[in-house]
């Protein structure tokens, strides 16, 4: 049988998994990460950049750059134009699919062309019914639609024996932020009781997520430049790419240690055209702080 993958469509990042020898497995891309950035380039000799190439022109050519098409997923009347050509949420959508299935398949060693994909619980059925319309552009067969907390209540039940209660599912992705509450009933040695999985409530916010702390950081790391030398980062497209890629990778090192050295050589140049620096120390717990009231609207 032809092997079907599971893919997480996000609104920042995207995923793709699949089953072997009953455990899920999670697809590297071509660039060697475990995500793919859900961001699409045009660019202007014609090619179309998709993840982690893509991202890097988002601020140096925003205008042939698209993120976050998944907020625009269900909206008959939008258009995404590019170069005078109309593109649909949809159409863009493909273009991520299309990706992940070709890493998929690279790695797999056979075409992938059946997926389940997940998307956030307050997704109605407009916005469900795009996201299968553009895995059918993309070439594949969806198998199925699964609100993304309740493939994580699955993915959390896989791994018990025996349970029964209520579970909170806290997904903070990089632009949405949702929170479910579900009743769970899990029974394996039993060969008559089916696993039970109810949402009892669901809310959340398609504006908040990590890219809100990268954004605090950003800016915190762009006000003490400016703070010392009198020259604002954000003025210039190059400087503000390097800075915020720096700001992302900061926040992820801070995961494992207690501080980090932000190194930007060269990143501006004075009012005398001598070139300046950014050599900074971070800590986790400068990030915390700073992380603190985006952390409090999600509870």
């Amino acid at each position: 049988m032809p092997k079907a993958v599971g893919i997480d469509l996000g609104t920042t990042n995207s995923c793709v998994a699949v089953v072997e020898a009953g455990e899920p497995t999670v697809i590297s891309n071509a660039e060697g990460g475990r995500v793919t950035p859900s961001v699409v380039h045009f660019s202007k000799s014609g090619e179309t950049l998709v993840g982690e190439p893509a991202k890097r022109q988002a601020i140096l050519n925003p205008e042939r750059t698209v993120r976050s098409v998944k907020r625009l997923m269900g909206q008959r009347t939008v258009a995404i134009t590019v170069d005078g050509r109309d593109y649909t949420p949809e159409q863009i959508s493909a273009l991520i699919l299309e990706k992940l299935a070709r890493d998929a398949s690279s790695y797999l060693g056979e075409p992938v062309k059946q997926a389940v994909v997940t998307v956030p619980a307050y997704f109605d059925d407009a916005q469900r019914n795009a996201t299968k319309h553009a895995g059918e552009i993309a070439g594949l067969e969806v198998l199925r639609i699964i609100n993304e907390p309740t493939a994580a209540a699955l993915a959390y039940g896989h791994k018990q024996e025996k349970m029964e209660g209520t579970i909170l599912v806290y997904d903070f992705g990089g632009g949405t932020f949702d929170v479910t509450i579900m009743d769970v009933e899990i029974n394996k040695a039993s060969a008559e009781e089916r696993d039970y999985y109810e949402v009892r409530s669901t809310a959340g916010d398609t504006h908040l997520g990590g890219d809100d702390i990268d954004q605090a950081l950003f800016d915190f790391l762009a006000d003490t430049f400016k703070a010392e030398h009198g020259v604002d980062l954000r003025e210039d497209r190059q400087a503000q790419q390097r800075l915020r890629e720096a700001a992302e990778k900061a926040k992820m090192e801070l995961s494992s240690a207690l501080q980090t050295e932000i190194n930007l050589a060269f990143i501006a140049v004075d009012q005398d055209k001598q070139p300046l620096h950014l050599n900074t120390t971070l800590t986790r717990a400068k990030l915390e702080d700073l992380a603190r009231p985006i952390v409090e609207r999600t509870r």
